[in-house]
């Protein structure tokens, strides 16, 4: 069905004008100052965005939605995740695929694959996580690359579980130069973190407020010193994820400024939510146990000033879905068996424009560049990530008067806790489409698991 958009604010990341788009066979191909709907032809759909803004559909380059994680399993399946990611105003999912240390990477991809596939509603992609190396991994990686993922994840983390050592890292990122793509990586040094947690386990100290101690801003910032090190010496595209501090941000700086080719993430959490929530009472903060994790309230300003400046890239937001009663109680006699993660998937974008546009933190094209655009780029979502003729009919139409409150009474995630229980939300994705396919009209999903597709990358 052609899909017409009439008389929206049009905002990207470079332009900000009023006009009507229309979409037929899966794209834009229209977009002019006014278009008569009756000179469309028979069974086109009308939306009025009057009074509204039309933004590209959003991109969240960094989701777990399958996630098999210290002892248990993530509670979204993708039809619940891209449930959520849609009425959040989030139109495609890049997930990171984990394979542990023993799994075959091919098996691995075609695991997560069929996870996703015939059950999206939105369009996805992934990171293929690297979790070892030896000889027979350039010839499986490289076919999965020749399917279309063009990034690698690896973890400077997690000793022992998903991390790799210095000559795995040295071997994927020499890899990934020869190929062309890109590097994404959870920046932390493993033995640090590992012996601060022994320490501080043999000394009595297990509530999850122990967590943040576990692995300071130093620790975070010595795994991206690191990275930047072997990405120079490699020649590799990196993209550092989830940066939570500005002494992380400032050792991605020395490496760009070195010649390195790296992109800063910052995900949602780290820019609303300080180190106090996991230190609440009782085990309330196990909500809220997340690597790396939360900081400094004052860390949460320096970010988003990053982000404004231009310095940080994306805003994504780790999410990893684990319910409060019967998984983060894993943890209850120690913090480090607490499964990490806060789910957002569904609220990073009117939490995005709540506290970072009515803010004035951010202005309107920032958002749209931090929340879709540079994502695309990066992560060659070639018709992604824009409002322009011949991209995909990925659409936004955003309500900037709706005002509504946060909960996991109503949120579409499958975890039994929220985050942010009670938070207002100034604005929403009223209208929400995928290849000019309405999944949301009025806030509510409409639209049907399997809608989704994987992706060609460029």
């Amino acid at each position: 069905m052609a899909l017409l958009i009439k008389s929206g604010r049009i905002i990207t990341a470079t332009d900000d004008y009023t006009a009507d788009i229309y979409c037929a066979d899966h794209a834009i191909t229209r977009i002019e100052r006014h278009i008569d709907p009756a000179a469309c032809g028979p069974g086109v759909e009308v939306v009025d965005a009057a009074g509204k803004y039309v933004f590209p559909g959003f991109i969240d380059p960094h989701v777990h939605v399958y996630l098999p994680f210290m002892g248990t399993f993530a509670k979204d399946t993708w039809e619940s995740a891209s449930r959520a990611a849609l009425v959040g105003g989030t139109t495609t999912l890049i997930e990171m695929i984990c394979p542990g240390r023993g799994d075959d990477p091919v098996d691995a991809f075609e695991l997560w694959l069929s996870k996703a596939q015939g059950r999206s509603a939105c369009d996805f992609s992934f990171h293929m996580g690297v979790t070892r190396w030896d000889d027979s991994m350039p010839g499986k990686l490289r076919s999965i690359v020749e399917r279309g993922i063009r990034s690698f994840k690896v973890f400077l983390a997690y000793k022992g579980a998903l991390g790799v050592d210095d000559r795995e890292l040295y071997h994927t990122l020499k890899l990934a130069a020869d190929l062309g793509i890109v590097v994404t990586a959870h920046c932390e040094n493993e033995t640090l973190v590992d012996e601060r947690q022994r320490e501080l386990l043999a000394a009595g100290k297990t509530g999850p407020e122990w967590h943040e101690p576990s692995r300071p801003p130093a620790v975070e910032a010595e795994g991206v010193h690191h990275l930047m090190t072997f990405a120079r010496l490699t020649g590799t595209e990196v993209y550092v994820v989830h940066t939570s501090c500005s002494e992380a941000v400032e050792e991605a700086l020395r490496g760009i400024a070195a010649g390195v080719r790296a992109h800063v993430e910052v995900v949602l959490p780290h820019l609303v939510l300080d180190k106090s929530r996991a230190e609440g009472p009782g085990f309330e903060g196990a909500k809220f146990v997340m690597s790396p994790p939360l900081r400094e309230a004052s860390q949460c300003e320096s970010l988003w000033k990053s982000l404004r400046s231009g310095i940080i890239s994306t805003v994504a937001t780790d999410h990893a879905p684990f319910d409060f009663e019967t998984q983060k109680f894993l943890g209850r006699d120690a913090f480090t068996r607490i499964p990490n993660g806060i789910p957002s998937v569904e609220h990073r974008v009117d939490l995005l424009y709540t506290h970072g546009v009515c803010e004035g933190r951010i202005d309107l094209h920032t958002f749209v560049a931090a929340a879709s655009t540079n994502a695309a780029k990066i992560f060659g979502l070639r018709n992604k990530g824009t409002v322009a003729v011949g991209s995909d009919a990925d659409l936004v139409v955003f309500d900037p008067s709706y005002r509504g409150t946060i909960s996991a009474r109503s949120h579409h995630m499958a975890t039994d806790y929220s985050a942010f229980e009670g938070w207002p939300v100034k604005g929403r994705a009223d209208t929400v489409c995928v290849r000019g396919g309405v999944m949301v009209r009025g806030g509510t999903f409409v639209g049907k698991a399997g809608h989704g597709r994987l992706v060609p990358r460029g």
